[in-house]
This record gives C-alpha cells, sequence and structure tokens, in this order.
C-alpha cells in the first residue's frame, strides 16, 4: 500500500465534511472492495475516512410497510435479523450467499450498494424490490440510483446512510455463483408488490445490474413461472469471460427466473 491519511469520525455530519474538504478521499465501510485494490496498489486515495465508529447508521428496523438497513449493517446482521426474517424473508436470505463467513461478518450493505459491483447481490435486492437509498443529502429511488458499472447516482460528498425496501407480498433471489469467490455469476431477484412487478438481475449485464422488462410484463398477467416460458434475454450486451459466456449468462437469466418466480410463489 501507499502512504494516506485515516479519519475515524464518530457522525455522519463530520464524515461528509472530510469529504468535502479532501477531494481524493475515499469511504472505509467493510473495506472488501477498497483494501484489495489498495493492495495490489491499483488505488492511491491520500485520504481514508472510516465509517465504522459513525453513530446511528446500523441496525434492522421495521418502519410501516418497508424494512429499513442502516449503511453500516453487516451483512451477517441482515441475515440473522428476525425482523428482516419475518417481513421480507427473500431479503434476509440475500446476504448468506454473499463470499465467506469472514466477508459476511465485516461486510456492510451500504458499501456493496455503493460500490455497485457489477456481480454483487445487494443492487440486485435493491433494484428487485424498488428500493429508496438515503443519503446523507437526499432520497434516490433505486431506479435512478445505480448508473453503470460501478457507478452510482452519489455526489462526491454524499453518504449513503439507510436503505428502505418495501415490503413485497411475494419475493425470492436466486444465484447461480462462483465456486470460489461467491460472486453472482448471474442472480435474479423477482418480487411482486400489489401491481408492481419486478425482475433485476446481477453478473449479467456489462453495464451492471438491470430490469428485464419483458419478464415483468408477462408476470403482470400471472405472476407464475410458465408466464415466463419461451422468454429470454438476448446475449447482446451481457457479460462475457473465462468464467461464462454472454448466451450461457442470457441461458442463466431465464432459468433463475423462473426458479425465482416458483419459490417467491410458495412463500
Amino acid at each position: 500500500m501507499y502512504a494516506f491519511t485515516f479519519h475515524r469520525p464518530t457522525t455522519v455530519r463530520q464524515a461528509v465534511n472530510l469529504l468535502a474538504k479532501h477531494e481524493d478521499a475515499k469511504l472505509l465501510a467493510g473495506g472488501h472492495s477498497l483494501i484489495p485494490v489498495m493492495k495490489l496498489r491499483l488505488a492511491n486515495p491520500p485520504v481514508i475516512v472510516d465509517l465504522s465508529k459513525v453513530e446511528g447508521i446500523s441496525g434492522v428496523e421495521l418502519k410501516g410497510r418497508s424494512i429499513v438497513i442502516g449503511a453500516m449493517t453487516r451483512h451477517v446482521e441482515v441475515a440473522n435479523s428476525q425482523v428482516a426474517k419475518d417481513n421480507l424473508p427473500a431479503l434476509a436470505e440475500v446476504p448468506g450467499s454473499i463470499g465467506d463467513p469472514h466477508v459476511r461478518e465485516a461486510g456492510t450493505i451500504g458499501g456493496s450498494v455503493a460500490n455497485n459491483d457489477p456481480n454483487a447481490d445487494y443492487p440486485a435486492a435493491c433494484l428487485g424490490l424498488g428500493a429508496t437509498i438515503v443519503t446523507s443529502k437526499r432520497k434516490i429511488p433505486a431506479d435512478e440510483f445505480f448508473t453503470g458499472m460501478f457507478s452510482t447516482a452519489l455526489e462526491p460528498d454524499e453518504i449513503i446512510t439507510k436503505i428502505s425496501f418495501p415490503i413485497a407480498k411475494k419475493a425470492a433471489y436466486q444465484k447461480f455463483k462462483h465456486p470460489a469467490s461467491g460472486f453472482a455469476l448471474v442472480g435474479v431477484f423477482v418480487s411482486k408488490r400489489g401491481s408492481d412487478i419486478r425482475v433485476a438481475v446481477t453478473g449479467a449485464g456489462s453495464n451492471g445490474v438491470f430490469r428485464v422488462k419483458e419478464f415483468e410484463e408477462a408476470l403482470k398477467k400471472r405472476f407464475a413461472p410458465k408466464s415466463l416460458e419461451g422468454l429470454s434475454v438476448k446475449a447482446d450486451g451481457l457479460n462475457s469471460d473465462i468464467h461464462a459466456g454472454a448466451d450461457y449468462r442470457a441461458h442463466l437469466i431465464g432459468v433463475l427466473a423462473r426458479r425465482a418466480v416458483a419459490d417467491a410463489v410458495k412463500r
């Protein structure tokens, strides 16, 4: 690693002020995205702002008809949350497949969402449930938050404080993961909340997480796996690498979407 200055604020305001003061500062949440690239000297931030001591931005709560999760809530805390399990089990199940126990004990939901890795799980849950990302400045709908691979609508001095997930009547997440990293080669999150049907895909898009509108329209007529039979996603624009080609990922999207709907219907 290169030398850097380390700050550990205790309030959101202090953290925001540090970001405003230091143009090239980077936030440290769980560290499982930032620290590895720093160790490999692929990133050289002169200032690190650690959020681990910031008060009031962790925990899982039921607020009205939404599950609200603080940005610094660890993956394992979401997975073990009885509030999430009782009210939105599909969301509670998402972090259980992230990485390994060490990653789940340290990684945070806010860090994952802010980083917007194209193979991450939480972006699919956010987009698949129509979540709202709450920051130090504003509230951003998930449909507007994810703007591309490793890219979001966050401004340089803006910090995620919590994420609000509407409780869906039916929801499920299905993932085909890389056996070593646990990252999603393809992950599909589906939900039904009244007339709002969502199908969000991670791991496959060359531009990051995305919704499949054709699948959503078919499921509006009947929320059942058979509604997706014969439908497919074009391979154009999908990732192709040593782990899986674009055609294979396109096939997996259809398979996992049908499995997710079948799982959601059973709940």
